[in-house]
């Protein structure tokens, strides 16, 4: 690793958007709960990974922060992967708290979305009605 930044072997593997950011899902490790999605640019990973805590880029406040400076909900790294493609970061934490800037454990918990559930069927995904139909 160099001196105050990160890996240039993992900066290399990294494909960022427009503003230099990578998407970075938070995971809590022992039960698989997506927890939120945040983004890093080099210097964010370059943090979460050597401290120890998710510092993520703030899209709109145009700054670092550490996952529960402020509110006490805390995440600590348990391991960090990047996906086959490097636009993608899974970062498992221990989340303590909300991950959620609403107080809610995770993001993901407010709005379901109506969608169409599938299941696969011998090896093949098929839709709810495809299956239900082949049950008959």
């Amino acid at each position: 690793m160099t001196e105050g930044g990160l890996d240039p072997a993992i900066s290399a593997r990294l494909k960022r958007d427009p503003n230099g950011l990578v998407a970075a899902i938070a995971q809590q490790h022992d039960t698989g709960e997506v927890l939120m999605l945040g983004w890093m640019n080099d210097e964010a990973l370059h943090r979460t990974l050597t401290t120890g805590r998710c510092t993520y880029w703030s899209r709109s406040r145009q700054e670092y922060w550490v996952k529960g400076d402020t509110s006490g909900h805390q995440q600590w790294v348990k391991s960090v992967a990047l996906d086959c493609d490097g636009d993608a970061l899974l970062v498992k934490v221990d989340q303590v708290g909300a991950a959620c800037h609403t107080g809610d454990r995770t993001c993901f918990d407010a709005d379901v979305l109506p969608a169409v559930t599938g299941e696969a069927v011998t090896g093949e995904a098929v839709s709810e009605e495809r299956a239900s139909a082949a049950r008959t």
